[in-house]
């Protein structure tokens, strides 16, 4: 299942990559896509800065803030970032309240608005992740989303 996704990814970034840069050597205008509806009990934000060297923020918003129904609710998140081969490369932290500095790794978080820090090492350890792009995912109930992030050194 793993090799699925990793070879899905890789396609997908490849022929956005290739329409890209068709559009741009025919001299038109690439194709601005629709934008993207916001994901019902959750909202995952695009990582600052982009591309980053050596460390980034990764913002999201948990639940229907900031109008928040039922502000009394739990969602249990997760958030990762993998290689474009689906392998696990980091856990990022939670920065600010509720928890501080915890792993939001099946974080149990009310609705609000969030960010959370990834230093650019490898899981727990002081080596540097490599130039190239990545892909960070929220969990949140089940339900997830991708983003792509690009690391320049």
């Amino acid at each position: 299942m793993k090799h699925r996704w990793a070879v899905l990814m890789v396609c997908m970034l490849t022929i956005g990559t290739l329409r890209s840069n068709t559009a741009a050597a025919q001299g038109t205008p690439p194709v601005t896509p629709p934008k993207r509806e916001r994901s019902p009990g959750f909202e995952l934000g695009q990582n600052y800065p982009n591309p980053f060297n050596p460390s980034t923020t990764i913002p999201f918003v948990i639940g229907d803030y900031p109008t928040c129904t039922d502000a009394g609710r739990q969602y249990r998140v997760t958030l990762r970032v993998f290689n474009v081969l689906a392998q696990l490369v980091a856990v990022p932290i939670l920065q600010g309240e509720p928890a501080p500095g915890q792993s939001v790794q099946n974080l149990l978080l009310s609705c609000g608005r969030y960010t959370a820090y990834w230093n650019g090492n490898y899981l727990t350890t002081t080596r540097e992740v490599a130039s190239g792009i990545y892909l960070y995912q929220i969990q949140v109930d089940g339900r997830a989303t991708v983003k792509k992030m690009l690391v320049m050194k």
